[in-house]
């Protein structure tokens, strides 16, 4: 028999959840399309600290939101029509990771708020038309790995500095990678180092990379900034201990997989911002208000079982720099 407490109990229950059914029955629920450029596989991280951001916003997924996500899994073919399809369904923000997704979310839409994370000018690539203004609907972080190869390559020359040449991994289908590649290669001329520039598209061609790299005898490798690669980064992590070469990386996260090295951003951060914009736009605010953010903490992380495997000794300055070094 029910009491008359318990009826109370369950009546206020199933009240509380009216509000919500009723939202989503009548299709009120805002649904965030969040399009990757890589694999859901490869970006767990990704997903759960904007996912986090959100909910300490007041935003909880399944409650209050709903999210769809879709990914390209690194054919960024295919981006222009995962990007359509959010806008035939009208979604009420898109959340567009990185550069590759940033572009065809802003090609695909005028009126969807995009959040954009990428790796280039946004000003330049005509996704905003300032950084403080950004004056349309698409507003987001730049994160700037794109333009920290030469710094990488001044890590590998101090960790090896007999090092003459030094291979350098691009995905063409990247419209950063002629970037990487001016940014690499301008450094290297001005310390008589040869860059051997390879590129990738697919896990084959990431094998065969390396295969070359090691036949050509390279002494490094500094592996540009992609999404596929990040989505990869276990097998390059696998391919560069395999042919004993020493590569550093973009982001901390290929070190947590054995990457001997890695300068850039710090991608947590970069995901918390997206979702704390992401918040204000559902509450409201207007991307053409939000001024893009450019990242300002950067991270050196050294994996130091990995240089010993390899059979490298770090110079004490270099890890002194470090921001963490792996035992």
């Amino acid at each position: 028999m029910t009491t008359r407490r318990q009826l109370i109990s369950l009546l206020g229950g199933a009240a509380a959840t009216w509000p919500l059914a009723a939202q989503a029955q009548q299709g009120t629920v805002p649904v965030i399309g969040f399009l990757g450029a890589g694999s859901a596989g490869g970006s767990p991280q990704t997903v759960r600290i904007i996912r986090e951001t959100l909910t300490e916003a007041g935003f909880i997924e399944g409650r209050n939101i709903s999210v769809d996500y879709r990914w390209a899994e690194g054919q960024y073919g295919r981006l222009p029509e995962l990007a359509a399809d959010f806008v035939r369904r009208k979604v009420a923000v898109i959340i567009a990771i990185p550069g590759p997704a940033a572009r065809a979310a802003r090609a695909a839409t005028a009126t969807i708020p995009i959040v954009f994370m990428i790796d280039d000018d946004p000003v330049k690539l005509g996704l905003v038309e300032s950084l403080a203004r950004p004056g349309g609907n698409a507003t987001g972080v730049n994160f700037f790995i794109a333009e920290l190869g030469g710094k990488q390559l001044g890590l590998v020359r101090e960790l090896l500095p007999q090092a003459a040449r030094i291979g350098l991994l691009v995905n063409p289908h990247n419209a950063n990678a002629q970037s990487v590649i001016g940014n690499v290669t301008a450094a290297a001329s001005t310390s008589g180092v040869e860059i051997q520039v390879v590129q990738a598209r697919d896990s084959r061609e990431i094998e065969a990379a390396f295969a070359a790299l090691a036949r050509d005898g390279v002494d490094a490798l500094v592996v540009g900034a992609d999404p596929f690669f990040y989505s990869r980064r276990v097998q390059l992590a696998t391919q560069a201990a395999r042919h004993a070469i020493p590569a550093v990386y973009s982001v901390r996260e290929c070190a947590d997989v054995g990457g001997l090295m890695t300068y850039g951003t710090s991608l947590t951060e970069v995901h918390r911002q997206i979702g704390g914009y992401v918040g204000r736009i559902l509450k409201g605010a207007k991307p053409a208000d939000l001024p893009v953010v450019q990242s300002t903490k950067f991270e050196l992380v050294i994996n130091l079982a990995t240089a010993r495997a390899l059979g490298l000794e770090v110079p004490a300055t270099l890890l002194a720099r470090a921001d963490e070094v792996i035992e």
